[in-house]
């Protein structure tokens, strides 16, 4: 099984997240920002990874340090569970429709770290969440995690279902991405002989 469990205090929040990449979509996330932990939650389920989150961050101000810090140290839950990268087939992506929203995402576990993200989140807001940190979520996981990440939603009318057709289609490329192949299985895929792994 390849796991991690991962605690990081700041001034700003304490988050302390547990990850089984090869799980069976388990989850337990409690981040006191409700839509935040429907998302993690489908993240969880649509990935098959079993993902246990706490955060407490200061939500008094804002949710900006909790999606972001969560963000940080699920990535590197991720490259400390993948280790040397050996056998995993590096590319996934998936087109998740949901509802009336389509979006289309590409990973590459390859070291370079780089997101690009086209997705028109049309209301600033879903409930209390603010749409922005969206972005900043991929953006922190993307950094932390050091992967290529494109994201593109096509189009869509309920905010709603556009991020969640995201979280999702995020999922489900990751979990392709981390799978082992039998026939790389003591390999790495690359002509460098290697795949960095950011474990900063």
């Amino acid at each position: 099984m390849r796991t991690s469990e991962i605690e990081r205090n700041t001034a700003e929040t304490k988050i302390k997240i547990k990850l089984n990449i090869d799980g069976s979509g388990k989850y337990s996330n409690n981040t006191k920002i409700g839509f935040f932990n429907h998302m993690l939650d489908l993240f969880a389920r649509h990935g098959r990874f079993d993902l246990e989150t706490i955060c407490d961050g200061d939500i008094d101000v804002d949710y900006h340090h909790s999606v972001e810090d969560t963000a940080i140290v699920l990535g590197k839950c991720f490259s400390e569970a993948l280790g040397d990268m050996k056998g995993i087939k590096r590319y996934g992506n998936f087109c998740m429709p949901m509802c009336e929203a389509l979006t289309l995402v590409a990973v590459d576990i390859c070291g370079r770290s780089h997101l690009v993200f086209e997705s028109d989140l049309k209301h600033e807001k879903v409930g209390e969440f603010d749409t922005e940190l969206v972005k900043e979520f991929f953006t922190a996981l993307t950094n932390t995690m050091n992967i290529t990440l494109h994201i593109k939603t096509f189009y869509g009318e309920n905010t709603h279902h556009i991020i969640e057709s995201i979280f999702k289609g995020v999922a489900r490329s990751l979990a392709q991405a981390c799978e082992i192949d039998e026939k790389y299985k003591n390999e790495v895929l690359s002509t460098k002989g290697m795949l960095e792994n950011n474990k900063n």
